[in-house]
């Protein structure tokens, strides 16, 4: 009997007591006996498994953000460089915008004939007084500057006079032409409409209905005797 409780007990990891007088001895775990679980031992394993993944997510995540932004970004530089493009190409190559674009050409060159004059006359002063000789290969070239502007100036007098062409020549239009007139090719569906070409016909007959009246004016006028 103390034999099967002794394997009993050995099987379930508790020592077996002595004989009389005797101290138990521990008993060894037996195949039945309560051990650590393998499980336990590979946890940190597992947390340090899980803490990398959880980082590389994160970088993964950073990095499709950073695309996005990027994407972004390039989308609002195709989106301005296109708007820029349509607005070059709709700006409207008029003798009024000439004339604004060459305001800031003109005060530039304004400003540089000013100081060219004003070092010619310093160096000529300085030339009289006996100072300085005046190296006239090095000198500012003051007719250059001036010819410059006198340039600019042109251009911006005949634009600003083709522009006041323009205004009278539509106001005659509308005055004496009241018909509108279709500037574009394809028919528009106003009937009462004249096509370029027939605009220009119109034209050319009242510039001949012009001449004739002034010319019979001045035969009349011819003819006519002082007596009468």
């Amino acid at each position: 009997m103390m034999n099967q409780m002794g394997m009993m007990m050995q099987q379930q990891g508790v020592g077996v007591p002595g004989g009389p007088g005797g101290v138990g001895g521990v008993g060894m775990p037996g195949p039945g006996g309560v051990g650590v679980a393998p499980g336990m031992m590979q946890s940190p394993q597992m947390q340090q498994a899980q803490q990398q993944q959880v980082q590389q997510q994160q970088v993964q995540q950073q990095q499709v953000q950073q695309q996005q932004v990027q994407q972004q970004q390039q989308q609002q530089q195709q989106h301005s460089q296109s708007a820029q493009q349509q607005a070059q190409q709709t700006e409207k190559v008029d003798n009024i915008s000439k004339v604004k674009v060459l305001v800031g050409p003109l005060r530039d060159a304004l400003s540089t004939t000013i100081k060219t004059a004003a070092q010619l006359i310093q160096q000529n002063t300085l030339a009289d007084a006996g100072s300085k000789t005046v190296d006239l290969n090095n000198a500012p070239r003051f007719d250059k500057h001036l010819e410059e502007f006198y340039s600019i100036c042109d251009q911006i007098e005949l634009n600003l006079k083709t522009t006041k062409l323009c205004m009278q020549q539509c106001t005659s239009s509308q005055q004496y032409l009241p018909i509108p007139v279709a500037t574009s090719q394809p028919p528009l569906p106003e009937t009462n409409a004249l096509t370029y070409n027939q605009y220009l016909e119109v034209v050319k007959l009242q510039i001949g209905y012009a001449k004739d009246i002034h010319d019979t004016l001045i035969c009349a006028a011819q003819n006519i005797s002082p007596s009468e």
